[in-house]
């Protein structure tokens, strides 16, 4: 290639603009030159964005308001601004250039050395292109909720290639993040190729059963890795490590742990049943055209039901991870003499157990009639383990059936706990740690050091993690919307004889699906201008909340402030913070039903 040919090239412009004056530049990237350039490039920007408006009004509710819809439709833009080119071979790493001096051994033992199967050039959804321009497991899991309501193709897509033989490892383990692949991220794949198969359905109609099949097959895969080296005692209960919550613990998780022993996760153990669930309804929709998924159906069905035995009941010799005297989940350490301790932090660690939860239509039952034969008999067989769920032969709401890993008094107790405005309900959302421990906090000792974790509404002061990282007490999007889909699915169960205290600490009582309603509006409030005409999420950056030039343009943060909803962490884009779209999707739908009826 000659040198003046390609694709990249630098200008250089001087320019001087006196105040109140504005200048504009126009470029063109062009393989051959143009006598008029810049003719038509007002009319081509001008088509350009009413082709724009055109599509998102297609799209957007007519029942969102114009200050609704430009949230919307930011959150979208940057979503797509943050997909980029991610290429890493690692074993060409190791290897190094050939044409250059060879690496230093220390390379062949150094990040991702175990990982020399992985070899990736495609197109990512980033974290956030400017601080963090890789991608990351469960980040995208969440990125492409939002991608579904614009392009479906690419969604699948995005799943399908995490889950290829160039970046899933041959035992079966996806990889997390750069600089460590071999970290665990929560296992929300699952999760997120089935909400993408209905969105994409109920948006066009059309069934992507060919999709399904094909994530699942590579699913089975990674669930068999998480069954295989995160259990470490066989006994359905599992260790993550930090899985994604970095220093929400008195401890970094994915070290080993002072004094020695192992811990046994809340969180772990829910994600792990939130998994099974996942599984179980999509091997139950593949089912439909092929009668062998309804083998795997079971098996996922029976898994669930050892890991709620596991959560909620260990047996005699064991705690169980649910606490009777604090009515709440929480990991706890196994010593290496045989004893136990539990680690009372009021953290997201113990409301994680909410998310695993789903409801089989009668329809599901009545298509696939050999797996309800086959739970039927499991259940008469297994007493013990058919008492885990509620009610099975008295369907709730619609003939549905109910399977959660916190169900009845337990999931009221922690919603108690979780709607309780001087514990995790915030103005802006779920808070990651309790602000009860502002005032207590939580301390071990172990050898003589003494660790501590207490709530921090904005950054965090621990060193794990280089301090950079914080869940002991801001709002996480993600985690938040998980939560109000299992409040949703709840709701279809138990519909509105069932009621909670929201928020407790005023008394009044709502259903399960205003809860999910309550939050829902909480978490879009962030972003949308309150009775004052200020955005949360600018906190007390003047510019941002008042001035014309800036106060409708949004940054969707890394997470937010637990007492004022500012945003916090990396600025420019976070992916998974563009899941305000899908919320402000589905607010804009409910209404429009409601106007219906």
């Amino acid at each position: 290639m000659r040198r003046d040919e390609g694709s990249k090239a630098a200008v250089h412009f001087v320019l001087t603009v006196p105040a109140g004056v504005s200048r504009t530049l126009r470029l063109r990237l062009s393989a051959r030159p143009h006598h008029d350039a810049f003719g038509d490039a007002s009319a081509v920007l001008a088509r350009r964005q009413q082709e724009a408006d055109e599509f998102y009004a297609a799209l957007q509710p007519a029942t969102l308001t114009d200050d609704q819809r430009n949230v919307q439709r930011q959150a979208f833009a940057g979503l797509l601004w943050s997909q980029q080119v991610y290429r890493y071979d690692v074993a060409q790493w190791l290897a190094g250039d050939p044409a250059g001096p060879p690496p230093p051994a220390a390379r062949l033992q150094g990040r991702n050395h175990d990982w020399p199967t992985l070899s990736g050039a495609d197109v990512h959804a980033m974290p956030d292109t400017w601080e963090y321009p890789w991608f990351a497991a469960w980040d995208t899991a969440f990125h492409v909720l939002p991608l579904a309501l614009l392009d479906p193709e690419q969604a699948k897509r995005q799943l399908l290639r995490l889950t290829r033989e160039t970046y899933q490892h041959p035992n079966g383990q996806l990889p997390a993040y750069e600089w460590s692949f071999s970290d665990v991220n929560p296992p929300v794949h699952a999760w997120a190729a089935w909400r993408v198969y209905q969105i994409e359905q109920e948006r066009t109609g059309r069934a992507d059963r060919g999709f399904l099949e094909r994530v699942f097959h590579k699913l089975l895969l990674n669930f068999t890795w998480w069954v295989n080296r995160k259990d470490s005692g066989g006994r359905n209960v599992f260790q993550g490590g930090f899985l994604g919550l970095d220093n929400i613990s008195v401890f970094d998780r994915s070290a080993p742990l002072p004094g020695g022993g192992h811990l046994e996760q809340a969180d772990g153990t829910a994600w792990m049943g939130m998994f099974c669930l996942n599984m179980l309804q999509i091997s139950l929709e593949l089912a439909q055209d092929n009668p062998a998924y309804a083998d795997i159906a079971t098996k996922f069905f029976e898994h669930f039901l050892y890991i709620a035995q596991a959560l909620n009941a260990l047996g005699e010799t064991r705690m169980s991870l649910w606490d009777d005297s604090d009515e709440f989940y929480y990991d706890q350490v196994q010593r290496p003499d045989g004893g136990c301790t539990r680690l009372r932090v009021r953290s997201m660690v113990g409301l994680i157990p909410l998310l695993a939860v789903a409801t089989l239509e009668p329809g599901d039952l009545a298509r696939v009639p050999q797996f309800g034969r086959r739970v039927d008999r499991f259940l008469r067989t297994h007493p013990d383990l058919a008492a885990l769920i509620s009610r099975w032969d008295e369907p709730g709401l619609g003939n549905r059936h109910l399977l959660a890993l916190a169900r009845g008094h337990r999931m009221k107790r922690v919603l108690y706990r979780m709607l309780d405005e001087q514990e995790f309900l915030s103005p802006g959302g779920i808070r990651s740690l309790s602000r009860v421990h502002l005032e207590h906090p939580f301390e071990l000792l172990v050898d003589g050091h003494r660790h501590r974790v207490g709530y921090e509404p904005a950054e965090s002061r621990s060193d794990l993690f280089g301090g950079n990282s914080n869940w002991r007490g801001p709002v996480w999007f993600p985690i938040n919307v998980l939560l109000i889909e299992s409040l949703r699915t709840f709701q279809q169960y138990y519909g509105d004889d069932f009621l909670v205290e929201y928020p407790s600490a005023s008394s009044q009582f709502r259903t399960l699906g205003g809860v999910a309603d309550g939050l829902s509006a909480r978490l879009t409030g962030l972003f949308t201008r309150d009775a004052a005409g200020s955005r949360p999420v600018f906190g007390a950056r003047e510019r941002y909340q008042h001035d014309p030039h800036w106060r409708d343009l949004l940054a969707f943060h890394e997470y937010f402030h637990g007492e004022t909803g500012a945003g916090l962490g990396a600025s420019h884009q976070t992916g998974w913070t563009a899941l305000v779209a899908t919320l402000l999707q589905d607010q804009g739908q409910r209404a429009a039903r409601q106007e219906v009826t």
